[in-house]
């Protein structure tokens, strides 16, 4: 199975990314996690994603804060697929960081998910990855049957409350 790769602007997004960590590991898929800077350090951003196929990453995940152009610098230099993750900034609460990675040029896609949205971002790189993968397709399957089943006992619980108010 290929792997996904976390990577992260800063150290302080970990709080976040935690959440896409937990669900690959929940999905059993193997993972590397990096902080790395498009900013403070692009030449190790250039180097990683012009690497990444050949280390045997599937998909990489980029989080990042504020001027959040991680996942583009990364998406420029690799044909592997990139998922953005927006951090909540004190600045604008993570609409700067949605904005600078959903608008990126033609020719340099970027897959975004929601501000903090760190179990999309894993569960989406899950998906990318059953299609080669048919015991991950099942494991996927498997989460989706799980949370319907959620949300209908749920409403029983709710229906049982109801008749009380």
């Amino acid at each position: 199975m290929k792997k996904v790769a976390v990577i992260m602007g800063s150290d302080s997004d970990l709080a976040v990314v935690s959440g896409a960590i937990k669900r690959l590991k929940s999905f059993e898929i193997p993972f590397e996690a990096h902080v790395i800077s498009a900013h403070r350090t692009p030449e190790a951003a250039e180097k990683f994603s012009k690497s990444a196929r050949n280390n045997g990453f599937g998909v990489i995940i980029a989080a990042a804060g504020k001027a959040a152009h991680l996942a583009g610098v990364i998406a420029a230099y690799t044909t592997l697929p990139v998922i953005g993750l927006p951090i909540k900034s004190s600045t604008m609460d993570g609409l700067d960081s949605l904005l600078s990675i959903v608008q990126m040029p033609s020719g340099v896609p970027v897959a975004t998910v929601a501000i903090g949205g760190a179990d999309n971002a894993a569960i989406l790189a899950a998906q990318i990855l059953s299609l080669s993968d048919e015991a991950l397709a099942s494991r996927l399957e498997e989460f989706k049957k799980n949370m319907a089943s959620a949300v209908i006992e749920k409403d029983k619980k709710l229906q049982s409350e109801v008749v009380d108010i």
